[in-house]
């Protein structure tokens, strides 16, 4: 297919060159970045930083994903706070894989999105940490706004780590899902010459989150330890699964602006409380269904599933997935050699790197879009003037 000939462009022929990737996601938990050297092939991960995000701080990014006072103020101010911080981030991790910033030819950061709609009648998405900022502090050339070129050609926007999958694993056949605070799934066939199918399958961990903030005072449940003392609540699911994204046909995408603390309450209130422990039972078995029902909506030959991003961490999640796709080997992406914690930001690096080089890095079967596009704005180095 003529999307996936450019994602493969130079594979085996390319210069050393390292890139660092910025991440942070709807979990709204770390900033977190790696140095990647893409070559040779198969990239290497030379170093890793994470920079936890302190609740005041992500209390005010909450606060810009749904309307609010003086909005525009403080969207602009914590768009250079953010931008600051991952510059910082940045700086560490180079100093992690004993790089000279001279060595690195540019940051991919994908920011903090704050609002992602792209069903409006004039879609956008959204996301800060001002790339101006990095470039200038860090001394290192970024590419950033990844998402909104996808959805001038009709894409969703994302979800855009399926071409990174398919770049990284070639030929082999399987289904790659993320679950952050979101989850999205990548179907990847044997046969290069079918299309990559990526879309969001709803929520991952953010009502999960949610719900051991609100009802234990914990930031999430460790290995699904609560959850799996409960008993799931009929009546809670099936109030949940009546939400129309869930029933949606690929390509879509979604985020805090569905699936939140007012979505959960209204869904909650419908019904008679069940027990805390039911309740986190609940959302466990809402993330897992809905990711299997997504997989096994679409025609696929494979029986491998690799889950990467913070969900992979919840014993019991992987564990109810598995359920849900009996005869299926549900494994973390280690399996594949992706560190489960790193994907993304190493996905991050990698588009950057084919920003660089002048190459397209959507897939349309995944986003929707029109046509492949080369993603992101580059925002050149001023490194005389750098730390």
């Amino acid at each position: 297919m003529k999307e996936l000939a450019e994602l493969f462009t130079g594979i085996n022929n390319v210069d050393r060159a390292y890139y660092i990737g910025l991440m942070s996601g709807t979990s709204i938990d770390a900033i977190d970045a790696v140095v990647a050297d893409f070559a040779p092939f198969p990239p290497h991960c030379l170093a890793t930083h994470s920079v936890p995000i302190e609740p005041a701080l992500k209390q005010r990014i909450l606060s810009l994903c749904s309307p609010g006072e003086n909005e525009i103020e403080r969207l602009g101010q914590l768009d250079i706070e953010l931008g600051q911080q991952f510059a910082q981030a940045a700086l560490e991790v180079a100093k992690k894989a004993a790089l000279n910033i001279e060595k690195i030819q540019a940051i991919g950061s994908h920011g903090q999105t704050i609002r992602h709609e792209p069903e409006l009648l004039y879609p956008f998405t959204l996301q800060i940490g001002d790339p101006n900022t990095i470039a200038q502090l860090s001394g290192i050339t970024t590419v950033a706004d990844f998402r909104r070129r996808d959805l001038t050609v009709g894409g969703q926007g994302a979800p855009l780590a399926p071409a990174y999958h398919r770049w990284l694993l070639q030929d082999r056949g399987g289904a790659v899902v993320n679950i952050g605070g979101m989850a999205n799934v990548t179907l990847l066939p044997k046969d290069q010459s079918k299309a990559v199918i990526g879309f969001d399958t709803g929520p991952g961990n953010v009502l999960i989150d949610y719900w051991m903030n609100r009802a234990y005072d914990k930031p999430l449940d460790q290995d699904g330890a609560i959850a799996r003392t409960g008993k799931v609540s009929e009546p809670l699911l099936s109030e949940m699964q009546k939400e129309p994204f869930l029933h949606q046909p690929p390509p879509k995408s979604t985020g805090r602006e569905t699936f939140n603390a007012t979505w959960f309450d209204h869904h909650y209130s419908a019904i008679a409380p069940p027990a805390a422990e039911d309740v986190a039972a609940t959302l466990v078995e809402l993330t897992a269904s809905t990711i299997a029902a997504a997989v096994l909506s679409q025609p696929f030959e494979s029986r491998s599933l690799w889950v990467c991003g913070g969900g992979a961490h919840n014993r019991f999640l992987l564990e109810r997935i598995a359920a849900h796709l009996p005869g299926w080997q549900v494994e973390t992406t280690a399996a594949v050699g992706m560190a489960p914690d790193w994907v993304e930001a190493m996905a991050f690096a990698w588009l950057a790197y084919q920003t660089i080089h002048g190459r397209s890095s959507n897939l349309p079967s995944g986003t929707g879009a029109t046509e492949p596009v080369i993603l992101g704005g580059i925002f050149p180095a001023n490194r005389k003037n750098s730390r």
